[in-house]
């Protein structure tokens, strides 16, 4: 367990930690979040000694961590920040070995727990172990930096807006590996970021932070239900639809949107159906303006080398905007058994999805409410 009590903390005369009394429970994936400048990147660096407090403690299972040496302290919690950070001199094994070797392992349990960490983000070792950093993408670049961090088996890592310079598509591949591998491997992970999509996704608890002070911690379902004042309201925005009715297509849409470009790789295109377990996917261009879709189906067989979505031809997409009625949406779903409806605003951009799942979900928030309010 980690536990804050009575944390001040301050930069010169500018405070930014207000006496942060605050537990997080091993095991869990808490995600601080709030506006910048709230102090949730400091509270972080307060737990791994990065930062000390002015006043107040910080204990790992009951222990001050100001009676800790810092370079132990250090190597006994993975920290994963958005630069990655892997040396580029160095090649993945090592990168990934760097901590144990500090630890002292054997070269043989090395070996071991790194082959073990690349199945793990089904990287395969063959292809991997030998490679440098500048032949990776930045998405495999930020598995590798995870690796690391988990490398030596810790029980908590720190995460500092990690995904946050990746492109949406394998941030949100990302995102699910993080959740997938914490339930895994049971580790207490401290994550800020600034995204409350990316908060909500893949929090245990959401501590929501300002001016140096938790305003709310809860799970994603209670802030959203209940949101302790009128600034975590809005905050959460449109986040929030318990207490909303379902009349337009903006109520029943989903806005993490999964899209392909027409440069995008065939191969690629078939990748993300396949981690999203989809048969086919939406194409916009380079401005996000709709353009249609394609399903694997018209890949298959021919997602060569060089080969990208413009290549191909595209299927016809039906759309909607988002003002429009909600029964609209539905009555083009049921009647033309479509798998995904489009939403776009006035310059085509596509907003949103609608789909089957995304509707019922919206419709039985609504109906539920009701029913309280009866």
């Amino acid at each position: 367990m980690i536990q804050f009590k009575n944390v001040y903390m301050a930069y010169g005369e500018n405070p930014v930690i207000h006496d942060l009394n605050l537990e997080i429970d091993d095991g869990m994936l808490v995600v601080l979040i709030g506006p910048s400048g709230c102090g949730k990147t400091t509270t972080l660096q307060l737990i791994n000694r990065l930062l000390n407090p002015a006043s107040g403690q910080v204990f790992i299972d009951g222990v001050d961590i100001q009676t800790m040496d810092p370079v132990t302290l250090r190597r006994t919690i993975g920290y994963v920040i958005q630069e990655i950070g892997l040396f580029p001199h160095m090649t993945i094994e090592q990168n990934i070995e760097i901590v144990p070797k500090l630890l002292k392992w054997p070269e043989e349990k090395r070996k071991e727990r790194t082959l073990e960490l690349l199945n793990l983000v089904g990287l395969d070792p063959a292809t991997y172990l030998g490679r440098y950093p500048a032949h990776l993408s930045g998405g495999q670049q930020q598995r590798i930096g995870l690796l690391r961090a988990l490398a030596a088996q810790p029980p908590i890592i720190l995460m500092d807006e990690p995904f946050g310079a990746l492109d949406p598509i394998t941030r949100d591949i990302l995102q699910d590996e993080i959740k997938n591998l914490q339930k895994k491997l049971k580790k207490t992970i401290v994550f800020v970021t600034h995204d409350m999509s990316e908060a909500i996704k893949i929090a245990d608890i959401i501590v929501l932070m300002k001016d140096g002070v938790v305003v709310q911690a809860a799970p994603p379902d209670a802030l959203l239900s209940d949101p302790a004042n009128e600034f975590v309201e809005q905050f959460i925005g449109r986040h929030r639809r318990y207490n909303e009715k379902v009349d337009t297509v903006a109520d029943v849409m989903r806005q993490k949107v999964f899209w392909v470009t027409a440069d995008t790789g065939l191969a690629q295109s078939i990748a993300l159906m396949e981690h999203k377990q989809v048969t086919s996917i939406i194409v916009v261009d380079s401005d996000e303006r709709l353009m249609g879709s394609i399903g694997i189906e018209d890949i298959i067989g021919r997602a060569k080398p060089g080969k990208i979505v413009a290549d191909m031809q595209l299927r016809n997409i039906h759309s909607i905007a988002p003002g429009a009625p909600a029964k609209e949406a539905f009555d083009l779903i049921v009647g033309h058994r479509l798998d995904v409806l489009a939403v776009v605003d006035e310059n085509r951009h596509v907003i949103g999805v609608v789909t089957k799942t995304s509707m019922v979900k919206s419709l039985a928030h609504a109906v539920w409410k009701e029913e309280e309010e009866a």
